[in-house]
């Protein structure tokens, strides 16, 4: 399906595991039809929350033309973005080339991380895979992760690109998502930015923006897909009284690093999710008490079992 909009909501998909620490392909598969139930304009497999740094460069591949295929049997279909970014752009563009011979209608790529290339760096980095992958690539800016920062000037620049259509802000840094709104306004029939963050959403698109890449989408794709619609059709009150009811849900998926607390949150809630692969570990007793309670409190049936231990997976050198 190709990418005719970049609005909305869409979930930054969980990979769940088996015991062995392999895929859970049946399990991604579920997971992809109850997003889709839930109302989302897209998924994005293979990113952070899909703990892509330690999927193997095969698993990435499947997971994509999995998602692909899944998309195309539900009746309403959504565009699949798929994560394909990487700190070496050779590795990059192979990815991005994959996810479109895979039937993807986009990619998402990370900026370069380790590396922290300096803005005319980055610049080269998504020029290159674009003029190469001829698809449209959404920028993901996430300093948290990358230790490099990417300038509003720098996205304003690349947002010319008739193949970048737009940026997955994640920085928290309100000035800056205000400054790259402003700059990209003559680009803004092409060029979307979308809130990096769950807690931001409201007042990015209050500025301007479009929707979100959602990590509680995966566990509560009504709700983040209610938030959103509500304000799109100016019900702004209700929209806020929504947020507000699912905010501490929403802040507890932060306290520990993304994706451990999705992950708990899906296992105690039946929907597959499975282990993590090490170097990440199942969430501590009392953060696993507190989040359960959360739930709880909401209403949400929780049936299913916190996330086993880490899972190791098979060193396989990456190209």
């Amino acid at each position: 399906m190709k990418l005719k909009t970049l609005k909305g909501v869409y979930p930054a998909l969980i990979t769940p595991f088996k015991k062995n620490g392999e895929i859970d392909e049946d399990g991604f598969r579920r997971n992809i039809d109850y997003v889709i139930e839930g109302g989302v304009d897209g998924i994005v497999p293979c990113g952070c929350t899909g703990e892509a740094a330690t999927l193997r460069f095969e698993e990435q591949k499947k997971l994509l033309e999995i998602a692909v295929d899944q998309v195309d049997r539900n009746k309403r279909k959504v565009p699949v973005i798929g994560g394909s970014g990487s700190n070496n752009t050779q590795e990059a563009l192979e990815l991005t080339q994959y996810a479109k011979e895979a039937g993807a209608a986009a990619a998402m790529l990370i900026t370069p991380y380790y590396n922290k290339p300096m803005p005319a760096g980055q610049i080269l980095h998504y020029r290159t895979i674009a003029a190469k992958a001829e698809m449209p690539i959404i920028l993901y800016n996430v300093p948290g992760r990358t230790g490099t920062n990417m300038l509003p000037e720098t996205i304003a620049e690349l947002a010319k690109d008739e193949f970048i259509v737009g940026v997955k802000e994640a920085s928290g840094n309100m000035e800056q998502v205000e400054k790259i709104i402003e700059l990209t306004r003559d680009y803004r029939k092409k060029f979307t930015v979308l809130s990096g963050d769950d807690n931001l959403t409201l007042p990015i698109m209050a500025m301007g923006g479009k929707g979100v890449v959602s990590v509680l989408a995966n566990i509560m794709p009504k709700e983040m897909c209610t938030i959103v619609r509500y304000y799109e059709e100016g019900n702004h009150d209700k929209a806020i009284d929504m947020y507000y009811k699912i905010a501490p849900i929403m802040k507890a998926m932060f306290i520990e690093t993304n994706p451990i607390p999705v992950k708990a949150a899906a296992n105690m809630m039946g929907i597959a999710a499975g282990s993590l692969r090490l170097p990440l570990t199942e969430m501590a007793p009392e953060n696993q008490k507190k989040l359960r309670g959360l739930l709880e409190a909401y209403g949400v049936k929780l049936g299913g079992k916190v996330a086993p231990k880490a899972a190791p997976v098979k060193k396989t050198a990456r190209k």
